[in-house]
């Protein structure tokens, strides 16, 4: 499995997680469990592999630290969606935003331009090329945003 795929994995988790409410360790316990994950190879090729122990680590990570932070990372999506209020982005995009924001503040291992790049690619795929333009937007301001707290 690649980081994309098991970005995409922790996309599902991260968004069922917004239905469920089920805490994060168990979430993912639960749904890479192997005979749930091998129910779902039918109906998605995105799980006709099990995540790697690094794929996995990452998904732990990546699920339990927007989990964590959810408060935190729709206040940066609030502050930098100019014109649009939280509630009225769809969640899914809001999930994509919420890992990209997360990936980008906290796992050095993930370049900003590949966070982006990453949630636009999934924007596009779930929900559109115009969603896709507008995570672009809201996360590359984002982006600047840090950069210039950094430099102050």
């Amino acid at each position: 499995m690649t980081r994309a795929n098991a970005r995409e994995l922790a996309i599902h988790l991260i968004y069922s997680r917004d239905f469920t409410g089920e805490e994060p360790e168990q979430l993912v316990a639960a749904r890479l469990e192997r005979r749930y994950y091998e129910n779902l190879e039918g109906e998605n090729p995105l799980y006709a592999e099990r995540p790697s122990r690094a794929q996995r680590a990452y998904i732990d990570q990546v699920v339990s630290g927007v989990a964590n932070r959810e408060d935190e990372l729709n206040d940066y999506i609030r502050k930098y969606s100019i014109g649009w209020d939280v509630s009225r982005i769809s969640r899914l995009t809001r999930t994509i935003m919420q890992l990209a924001i997360f990936e980008m503040l906290y796992m050095s291992d993930v370049p900003t331009g590949v966070a982006i790049s990453e949630a636009v690619r999934l924007a596009k795929l779930y929900d559109g090329d115009d969603t896709g333009a507008f995570v672009n937007g809201v996360l590359g301001a984002f982006a600047r945003g840090q950069k210039e707290e950094a430099k102050a």
